[in-house]
């Protein structure tokens, strides 16, 4: 059995899907939650929820492409409960669609600034706290299925996704020293709210789901495990890795 009682932990994005289900599991396992999302409306139905379950949450609202933002919630954060032990690096957005030689550096840049730069500084704000602290702790970046095989017309938002695996691995060797294990997660396909147009589309939907062997798309939900999975302090020799949750779809 997983134990977090006493252990807090950020979930940016953790307002809705996948981050929302990881935080159930958080608070469920018995640790604390603080959601960052940019709605503070969504935020407080999250921290209601979470509380539902019996668990201790607040929220933030942040735009985690604003490194003010992210340096500013992050202190309001720490301050909530008075000390950190991890950080989910969730939030992102979809790509647009465009064909390759189409796209315009604006919209390659609005993907990068969130999917990674936002995930670049959510996770220095928390290994600079965790550091300081000295008692280790774990950083979780979402990756995506995306890295692993092609995403085409969605370029930006697969080359995000493989450079946070990057990002991960480099973090693992720099900050182990500190027993700070970082690990990236990468969901295979969801039912979210970033998915809601590709899970509508019917000719969509049946090819992925004919191409994952579980033969259906993931609940929200089944990431509660994970998420206490990876946040679990006992798990001392686990970092640099990516955890993939597909049903199946990367091997088939």
């Amino acid at each position: 059995m997983i134990d977090l009682t006493g252990k807090v932990f950020i979930v940016t994005g953790g307002n809705s899907g996948i981050g929302l289900g990881m935080a159930e599991g958080i608070v469920m396992a018995g640790g604390s939650v603080v959601v960052w999302g940019r709605r503070e409306e969504k935020n407080a139905e999250a921290v209601a929820q979470l509380k539902s379950l019996g668990g201790q949450a607040t929220g933030h609202a942040c735009d985690v492409s604003s490194e003010e933002q992210v340096i500013a919630a992050m202190q309001a954060s720490v301050e909530d409960f008075g000390r950190l032990d991890g950080l989910f690096a969730n939030a992102g957005r979809a790509g647009f669609g465009t064909k390759f030689i189409d796209t315009p550096l604006d919209e390659w840049r609005a993907v990068m600034a969130v999917n990674l730069d936002g995930v670049f500084l959510t996770l220095r704000e928390a290994a600079k706290v965790m550091v300081e602290q000295g008692e280790g702790g774990s950083l979780v970046a979402v990756s995506s299925t995306s890295a692993v095989h092609g995403a085409a017309n969605n370029e930006a938002y697969g080359t995000a996704k493989t450079a946070v695996n990057g990002l991960v691995r480099a973090l693992a060797v720099a900050l182990a020293r500190h027993k700070i294990r970082v690990n990236s997660l990468l969901p295979g396909w969801t039912i979210t709210d970033l998915a809601t147009n590709a899970y509508e589309s019917d000719v969509f939907r049946e090819v992925t789901t004919k191409r994952t062997p579980a033969r259906r798309w993931a609940d929200p939900a089944e990431f509660r495990e994970v998420g206490a999975f990876l946040a679990d302090p006992s798990q001392t020799f686990h970092t640099g890795q990516e955890v993939c949750v597909d049903g199946g779809y990367t091997i088939f």
